[in-house]
């Protein structure tokens, strides 16, 4: 069968399991979900390792079937998460006039904005203001000046899935490898659930983020590209992640503009003072069992395996953040790199932060699935699909525990990474070599189109 019929069918039945996706939820429960999901990323990794002799249709047949995905997932209701309900409200608070940060949505003084379709769905209405922070704000603004409706936002969060695609393609072009690459994103069961089946404003993060990447390796511009994740970062902190491996030596106006960039951000909303943090300043972290550890799911089995001791969480949090800080710092001051390298690098770093941080929360690995089609893993994929298995929406639903199945999905993605080091140190997917060729100034590949240390074309 010829590479464009293979890539047809695989999107046909790729389309067929999301098509199936809410209607097998509500019915047979949480894994038959979760089933269908691993099936849709099976579609998409092998598509995107399909080789194809005409680029052209491959690209073709793999946005068209990414954007059927969308479209059939857009009218799915709100029942994995109900966030965008508040992201709504955040728009309408702003059209009125009004800071996001300053009145919690059950406040009195908000009671005319109030209607049947929103607010009662609106989570932690009588306790919380907004946590998004400022980027994410404007988005919601813009968007509920065309329509006060979860459906509209979907919408704009999907024309932001277009950016992180633009910023795929030149990454895989920089690099020399397939456009058809890209089907590991626009296929992944991730994004078409979490962006345009819930409508999660990280697709904007995601977005932004990506166009920095691209901007800083594929296209040379690393302050540029700098003040796109520094505003990747205004519409969720995760997006930090993706500066160190990007920093480059001696470079300090990336520093500045990063900076700059943030406090010109907040500067329309700094009429609440430092209420600006909103509920991230202000109890998301007892919330979420950060401050006492239970938030971590690899903190959790150590205490049930080994039991409580006293400052433990500090401890914890203290050797993450160790490692984290020792990585950025081993990526930022890396003398020999190349796009790929600094690709892995990210990919990498992102892994980390999940993995020791576990936000148990599934949309929160969408940063991680872009990565796939340039830099893939064994471990970015169970990591991205085996999120989806945290859900527990169906009441009854016959599953093993939380605690279970996050401590199942942690040890999947430790086996998956040391199978990848493994072939890492067998050479099916080695780092890349230091090219005689590095800028030594900038410790930057010259602008080519292949691969540095490997052939276009072949599976980094």
């Amino acid at each position: 069968m010829p590479a464009t019929l293979r890539l047809a069918a695989l999107g046909l039945a790729a389309l067929a399991l999301v098509a199936a996706g809410m209607p097998a939820l509500l019915r047979f429960g949480d894994d038959a979900f979760l089933a269908l999901a691993v099936a849709g990323a099976v579609a998409a990794a092998l598509a995107a390792r399909l080789p194809v002799a005409d680029a052209r249709p491959a690209l073709i047949l793999i946005l068209g079937f990414g954007l059927a995905m969308r479209l059939v997932a857009l009218p799915s209701p709100p029942i994995l998460s109900t966030d965008i309900f508040r992201y709504v409200w955040d728009g309408r608070v702003q059209g009125a006039g009004i800071n996001p940060y300053r009145y919690v949505p059950a406040d009195p003084a908000l009671t005319p904005l109030r209607d049947a379709l929103i607010f009662p769905f609106i989570n932690r209405a009588d306790y919380a203001v907004t946590i998004y922070p400022p980027v994410a704000q404007v988005f919601f603004f813009l968007v509920t000046r065309v329509s006060e409706n979860p459906l509209a936002i979907k919408l704009g969060l999907v024309l932001c899935e277009g950016g992180t695609v633009l910023a795929l393609l030149g990454l895989l072009r920089r690099l020399g490898l397939p456009a058809s690459r890209v089907a590991a994103y626009a296929w992944h069961p991730l994004p078409v659930w979490e962006i345009a089946g819930q409508g999660h404003v990280d697709g904007l993060m995601v977005a932004l983020t990506m166009l920095g990447i691209w901007f800083a390796l594929a296209r040379d511009k690393p302050a540029a590209g700098a003040v796109l994740v520094a505003l990747g970062s205004l519409a969720k902190p995760f997006a930090l992640l993706a500066l160190p491996p990007l920093w480059r030596p001696r470079r300090w106006g990336m520093v500045a503009a990063v900076i700059a960039t943030i406090l010109l951000a907040y500067l329309p909303y700094l009429s609440v003072g430092m209420g600006v943090l909103g509920f991230l300043g202000g109890g998301y972290a007892e919330e979420q069992g950060i401050s006492g550890g239970w938030g971590f799911t690899l903190l959790r089995l150590w205490r049930q395996g080994v039991g409580l001791f006293p400052h433990d969480a500090a401890l914890y949090i203290a050797l993450s953040l160790a490692v984290l800080i020792g990585m950025s710092l081993r990526f930022g001051f890396r003398r020999a790199r190349s796009p790929e390298r600094s690709l892995r690098d990210l990919a990498l770093l992102i892994l980390a932060f999940l993995v020791l941080f576990s936000p148990e929360y599934p949309w929160y690995a969408l940063i991680a699935v872009p990565f796939l089609a340039p830099v893939p893993t064994m471990a970015g994929w169970v990591l991205t699909v085996g999120s989806l298995g945290l859900y527990d929406v169906v009441p009854g639903d016959p599953q093993f525990s939380f605690e279970t199945r996050a401590a199942l999905l942690i040890a999947a993605i430790l086996i998956a990474a040391l199978h990848d080091a493994a072939m890492m140190r067998a050479g099916g997917a080695g780092p890349v070599p230091h090219d005689a060729a590095l800028d030594r100034g900038t410790g930057v590949a010259p602008h080519r189109s292949a691969i540095v240390g490997g052939a276009p074309g072949r599976t980094p």
